[in-house]
């Protein structure tokens, strides 16, 4: 199975470090000198026990206020998959780092105190996901423990969730209850989970991760998509000079050599000669897949040109309605200018907002562009569907975009 990247999101406190410590731990995916150097911390602590929030919080201000700040991206694996998670703070205002966390994720897992149920920023993360294009979710409704392992507690905290989660046309939701703490549902069902949680015969956490599906498996079905990240020669034989190739990562859809493709912005079209990974020719290349693109045509493309199915190419743009996330610590300048990043393309934008834009602030925007931009809806392909605004004076990336 291809490796799944996912997201944590969750309110301050709901024990998103916990879970993910207790994850990493029970799978046995920690390294014995990490283990000894959380031991050691969590005594200067003063805890009774081993913090395993400590194995994910890895900045000193973290560790000293006992708080998410930056995401922490950890890696691990299990016989049947590899993972990559993204761990995101709860904090209101690390929302836009938590965003950052999610925008590359393939499913989120959401964090639910079951004690305190359905809060605001809970709610906000959620959305966030979702318009980052995440459709599946498993929400571990947690700290179980506190409320003496009560059907009742959950069924209502479940009820509240899905009721929400209901506006936001999610593929998949699955609500699993536990303790980070204890490890009950997480990797194990628990040393007690007869008594505890005998009426769940649901998957732990580990278990529902390990079925769910990597966004480039759908990505392949996709209109295809190969921003060109280099221009190269590959090795050619005796005698004969080097084809010029074209390296990327397909983002959408399949090749096949000999397919029909269109070059952007110039509009020209060819035919792939040839597919090759390292060296060696390939008849097929599929979305996830690092390759070198050969045509069959001299044709002058260049770094952050696109190569595209011509039966279904992306819109050729100079205006777009977006969905914003603002993420720069000075306000949206209404009707200023900015400069448009999409992949390795800069654009200058003058951006109109429906409302104020300040930091951690979502909202509808429409972007006048002096260049077109090559855009696809950001639900349809990822890649081309998304953007980032960056201010002129200061070069900080203030915003990231989703093309409607």
């Amino acid at each position: 199975m291809q490796p799944l990247r996912f997201a944590t999101a969750g309110s301050v406190d709901d024990g998103k470090s916990t879970l993910i410590g207790r994850l990493l731990f029970d799978a046995r995916a920690v390294q014995e000198d990490q283990l000894a150097a959380v031991e050691r911390a969590s005594q200067r602590r003063g805890a009774a026990q081993i913090d395993l929030s400590l194995l994910t919080d890895g900045l000193e201000a973290e560790r000293e206020q006992g708080i998410t700040i930056d995401v922490a991206y950890r890696y691990f694996a299990t016989p049947r998959r590899k993972f990559i998670i993204a761990d995101g703070p709860g904090h209101v205002q690390y929302t836009r780092n938590m965003a950052t966390g999610a925008s590359n994720a393939d499913a989120l897992v959401l964090l639910l105190d079951v004690k305190e149920g359905l809060k605001e920023q809970t709610k906000k993360h959620l959305r966030i996901a979702r318009l980052l294009g995440i459709r599946q979710v498993v929400a571990f409704l947690n700290k179980m423990d506190l409320v003496g392992w009560s059907r009742g507690a959950f069924d209502a905290a479940a009820t509240d969730l899905r009721a929400f989660a209901a506006l936001l046309d999610l593929e998949t939701l699955d609500l699993i209850p536990g303790s980070a703490l204890e490890g009950d549902m997480v990797v194990e069902r628990g040393p007690f989970g007869e008594t505890r949680l005998g009426w769940y015969r649901g998957p732990t956490l580990l278990e529902r991760l390990e079925t769910l599906h990597a966004s480039t498996e759908s990505a392949a079905a996709g209109p295809f998509r190969f921003p060109v990240q280099l221009v190269s020669r590959p090795q050619a034989s005796a005698g004969n000079s080097a084809p010029r190739g074209y390296m990327g990562r397909i983002e959408s859809g399949h090749v096949l050599a000999g397919t029909e493709v269109v070059l952007l912005p110039s509009g020209r079209r060819s035919r792939v000669r040839q597919i090759l990974t390292h060296g060696t020719s390939r008849e097929l290349a599929v979305a996830g897949d690092s390759v070198t693109l050969v045509l069959a045509d001299d044709i002058d493309v260049a770094r952050g040109d696109l190569i595209a199915d011509t039966a279904n190419p992306p819109r050729e743009a100079r205006a777009l309605e977006v969905t914003l996330v603002w993420l720069g610590h000075e306000a949206l300048r209404p009707g200023g200018r900015y400069l448009v990043q999409q992949g390795s393309r800069r654009v200058l934008t003058k951006v109109q907002a429906d409302s104020p834009l300040a930091l951690n602030d979502i909202g509808e925007a429409h972007l006048t562009l002096n260049a077109p931009l090559f855009v696809d809806p950001y639900d349809t392909v990822r890649t081309t569907g998304s953007l980032i605004l960056i201010d002129e004076a200061t070069n900080h990336t203030v915003a990231a975009g989703l093309v409607k």
